[in-house]
């Protein structure tokens, strides 16, 4: 049963009322079909003790706590799951809501039953500041528990199913709350592990609870549109059928309507009225072979004309979940449009059963079938994946965002220049590709070739194209991906070698700053002491160093209180006048001009200092323009220029001026925005636009306001190495004939 022998079970007795013969007996009747009498024993075992760990616990309903456990795992057997996962499912409530303890399972049941119980609860020991917190950290837990086993996610999935449909007996807003959580992530999870029959009814009560007026609407239109159109699935039946015959094709037809839940969504994401949606009937047809499938598909094209460009072969590609069918669109009797989705018999049982159609854990002289094991690859690609955000999320709410991401696949695929074939989502660019690639393509990535053409990063990928990613060493991502990426991996990863690249850049100008505030008490960090140090980082609540510059270089705490807390300490007294005359002279150095202290030394500014040193986009300063930066909480500085008319804003917060220069011999380039008065004249716009390029300047944006018939006022937003450069691009553009009137834009 387990890696670890159970050990001898006790004897138990239960009172009656802390029984569920009822539901042990459903139970039992569904276990009975696949499992020896030895198993059955020890599921009997576990059901007592189950029922005495929970004796005096009742569900809202009234009914004995014992019987949702139960009735979990009624609805595992009936997935024809393995001992292990019964038990648990019995048991997986024990850890969380009773005295029991993880140990004591583990004895009795196994160490697999245990891990399974254990992966399941939630962190009941830990305090949370918020229920969101520790709604994502326990779902986070639940998913690493996952990747270590498959059967965690099973279980959870059946006990989430049957909450569900006893919903009835809660309060009105926590089953709004859980309704939401279904349909967002636990309806998703059943749909990415290919349980299609799961997933399903998880939609339809989660809709029903979350949208109850609309399910109610939608439903009641629903019977009055079968009252007119109740004799088509019947006769669309028949007539497949039939024909089926007159080619000798043998196959299971069967007829439905569309889902209240599915039918919704349509509405939602197309923004089509009932009566367009309703008229779309599915029909399945089940063979023994996939060459049947096509034989079939074009029987039925020759019986019902089909929908140009609705045909998707999922047999030849697989969805992400492993899912395999044919899927057309036919116009059927009266002009309805109905869904006909074709597979063989064992990829209609992986439809509804998915990962849990042909167990993992069964014994190991039975094979998987081909088609199973690619659905269990499949799922194990995307389990790694979930463990690979994990380690690069910040914290349990990036992880939780980026999975509800990754949950809601509408598949595209692609190829490699290799031929590859890349399953990505709806709407997935070529960043996403890169991402999907390798991490290290994603990171290093410059410019994309699609079909040997090249296109912008943020190009949305359509199915059949060719993607080849063009990389760089030196390269690395970009904050702006993060607006057009639509994959958890792709965020993730981004996300955090942007943090990582902050942090780095934060400490650097920390250090930076605290050093030139220490020269105010002619101090340097290269003559402390490692044992000091240490005693101011703990003073400051930091784990390290670099934890205080990184609090400095983004603002969060002034680099001048630093440096007189380090001054003051004893080590550094003198008497105490000659001490009050330092720290006065010193602290004046951070008083601002106008309020008649002296500046401090300025720290030199180069434009290459990352994430942490900004420029402000109300004045664009460019060298050789008088500068001030202002330290914002998180930000770290923001650098003005001291004309800008957003200074004036900061004179009543003195603490927050820090003077900087700028380096001398920068090379960078510098956005700055300048306006041009021209005449109206045919090819205006692209002489300007050549003078300017001329100038060894870029232009990143241009826009027009046409003033009147004879001149438009245009503004450029161009690149320049300083106000030099930017006067001889001035100069060259003023001197066209067109040109009345060049001025540089600040504000």
């Amino acid at each position: 049963m387990s890696n670890s022998a159970p050990a001898e079970f006790p004897e138990i007795t239960i009172p009656d009322e802390a029984r569920a013969d009822g539901a042990y007996e459903v139970l039992c009747a569904a276990l009975g079909s696949y499992l020896d009498e030895a198993q059955l024993t020890s599921i009997y075992h576990a059901y007592l003790f189950g029922a005495q760990a929970h004796q005096g616990q009742m569900r809202k309903s009234g009914d004995p706590y014992i019987s949702h456990p139960l009735a979990v795992a009624t609805i595992l057997a009936e997935m024809r799951m393995d001992v292990d996962s019964i038990i648990a499912a019995i048991l997986h409530d024990v850890i969380e809501d009773t005295p029991t303890e993880k140990e004591q399972v583990a004895e009795l049941f196994g160490d697999d039953v245990a891990q399974l119980v254990d992966g399941v609860s939630k962190l009941t020991q830990i305090e949370f500041e918020s229920k969101v917190e520790a709604q994502a950290e326990n779902f986070r837990k639940m998913l690493l528990a996952m990747v270590q086993d498959i059967r965690v996610i099973i279980i959870k999935l059946a006990d989430r199913l049957h909450n569900m449909r006893t919903l009835g007996s809660m309060r009105s807003d926590k089953r709004r709350r859980i309704a939401r959580e279904t349909l967002e992530i636990y309806a998703p999870i059943a749909n990415r592990l290919g349980m299609n029959g799961m997933r399903t009814e998880l939609q339809e009560l989660g809709f029903s609870e979350y949208y109850p007026m609309r399910h109610r609407v939608i439903a009641e239109s629903v019977r009055k549109a079968r009252g007119n159109r109740k004799e088509i699935v019947t006769k669309v039946q028949d007539a497949i059928e039939e024909r089926l015959k007159e080619e000798a094709l043998e196959g299971h037809v069967e007829g439905r309507e569309k889902l209240l839940y599915s039918i919704y969504t349509k509405m939602q994401n197309k923004q089509l009225s009932f009566s367009e949606v309703f008229d779309v009937y599915a029909f399945r047809i089940t063979v023994d072979s996939v060459d049947c499938c096509y034989r079939v598909l074009g029987a039925v094209h020759n019986l019902y004309k089909p929908l140009p460009g609705k045909f998707k072969d999922y047999i030849a590609i697989p969805k992400a979940n492993g899912y395999q069918s044919l899927h057309t669109i036919l116009f059927g009797p009266y002009g309805v449009p109905i869904e006909v989705q074709i597979r063989t018999r064992e990829m209609d049982r992986l439809a509804e059963a998915g990962v849990a159609a042909h167990w993992l854990y069964k014994q190991h002289d039975e094979q998987d079938s081909f088609a199973e094991g690619r659905s269990h690859r499949r799922v194990r690609e995307w389990m790694r994946s979930l463990l690979e955000m994990q380690k690069s999320a910040g914290d349990s709410l990036e992880f939780l965002e980026n999975v509800k991401i990754d949950l809601f696949p509408e598949e595209v695929y692609v190829f490699t220049p290799k031929g590859t074939i890349m399953e990505l989502p709806r709407g997935a660019t070529a960043v996403d590709f890169a991402y999907a690639v390798h991490t290290d393509i994603g990171n290093r990535c410059v410019a994309v070739k699609i079909e040997r053409r090249l296109a912008p990063l943020s190009t949305p990928l359509m199915n059949g194209q060719t993607v080849r990613i063009i990389t760089a060493p030196a390269a690395q991502p970009n904050p702006t991906w993060l607006n057009f990426v639509v994959t958890g991996k792709a965020r993730t990863n981004i996300r955090h070698y942007l943090k990582n690249l902050r942090r780095d850049e934060s400490i650097e100008l920390g250090r930076r700053m605290l050093e030139q505030a220490l020269k105010g008490y002619s101090l340097s960090l290269n003559e402390l002491s490692p044992g000091y140090l240490q005693m101011i980082v703990d003073e400051f609540r930091g784990e390290k160093l670099e934890d205080i510059f990184e609090d400095i270089g983004l603002g969060n705490r002034p680099a001048p209180l630093v440096a007189r807390r380090i001054a003051e300490a004893p080590v550094f007294k003198g008497d105490a006048q000659s001490r009050s005359q330092t720290l006065r002279h010193a602290f004046s150095r951070y008083m601002p001009a106008w309020l008649g202290g002296n500046k401090m030394r300025p720290l030199a500014i180069s434009g290459t200092e990352g994430m942490v040193v900004n420029f402000a986009r109300c004045c664009h300063p460019i060298p050789g323009d008088s500068i001030q930066g202002f330290v914002s909480a998180g930000r770290g500085i923001v650098v003005h220029t001291e004309s800008c008319k957003n200074v004036a804003d900061f004179r009543n917060s003195p603490e927050k001026w820090v003077d900087v220069r700028w380096e001398s011999n920068i090379e960078n380039d510098f956005p700055v925005d300048i306006r041009v008065d021209a005449i109206n004249r045919r090819g205006v716009l692209a002489i300007i636009a050549s003078a300017i390029s001329e100038m060894d300047s870029n232009i990143n944006n241009v826009t027009i306001d046409g003033r009147d018939g004879k001149y438009s006022a245009m503004t450029f937003s161009i690149s320049v190495q300083g106000r030099v450069h930017l006067a001889r691009v001035m100069r060259h553009v003023k001197s066209l004939d067109m040109v009345s009137k060049i001025v540089r834009v600040k504000g």
